[in-house]
């Protein structure tokens, strides 16, 4: 069940019996003359993803038997699925020009496999179908994806951090306000890759820009100098 945190509390309580004794409880006919009817199951391992852990509800929650948290793949790991996509595509490619698709895709992948596609369009129309890693990398930074996998949304929220409020910290609210971009969104697709990749921290006061931020942007990293003229 993907997004399992958003199930309704309806679903939700069908699933418990479900659960817990394979069966299955329904309500036939209406009002005095309902009775309860109970279907055995087969046997069934379900399996729940979010990336909202939090909002999936604690009677739920305890139902699994085991919860695991999935990290980013690696550069190898990144390499193989999409060198199995590019097969299965028929798509000529060599080894440097999948590894510059793998490096850019955030760890994840599904948008792998979505550069794939974007990087082979690119290929048959200016590059004569093959994929190596000039054509990736001409591919890629037109669709404003740089090295590090930051799309044209990251940067933003980088550059409002550090060039509108001085490197924070600023509350996800005022970031969302001064791009145009609902919260949720900046906390949910934007937030994770960038905090993975130690460009931004998470404080009680709001989102600080960390060095690493200033120095893959261009920016002269002036936080310890103005926290020293306050001092």
């Amino acid at each position: 069940i993907d997004e399992i945190h958003r199930l309704g509390r309806v679903v939700e309580e069908v699933l418990y019996p479900a659960m817990e004794d394979f069966s299955l409880d329904i309500i036939v006919g209406k009002g005095p003359s309902a009775r309860s009817i109970r279907l055995k199951l087969p046997r069934f391992t379900v399996v729940g993803a979010t990336t909202r852990l939090a909002l999936v509800t604690a009677p739920l929650r305890a139902r699994f038997g085991a919860v695991y948290r999935l990290e980013y793949y690696d550069l190898a790991s990144m390499q193989s699925i999409v060198t199995r996509a590019a097969k299965m595509l028929h798509v000529p490619y060599d080894e440097d020009g999948i590894k510059e698709i793998g490096r850019r895709a955030r760890g994840t992948p599904r948008v792998g496999l979505r550069l794939l596609r974007r990087v082979r369009d690119y290929a048959q129309v200016r590059a004569e179908g093959m994929i190596t890693a000039p054509v990736a990398s001409d591919a890629l930074n037109l669709l404003s994806i740089d090295a590090l996998g930051l799309d044209s949304m990251d940067r933003r929220v980088l550059r409002a951090i550090i060039e509108k409020y001085r490197g924070g910290p600023v509350g996800l609210n005022t970031i969302g306000a001064s791009i145009s971009e609902e919260p949720d969104t900046i906390m949910d697709v934007v937030e994770p890759y960038l905090l993975q990749l130690g460009f931004l921290d998470r404080t009680p006061q709001g989102r600080i820009a960390t060095r690493l931020a200033y120095e893959h942007l261009g920016f002269e990293y002036l936080i310890e100098e103005q926290q020293g003229k306050l001092l």
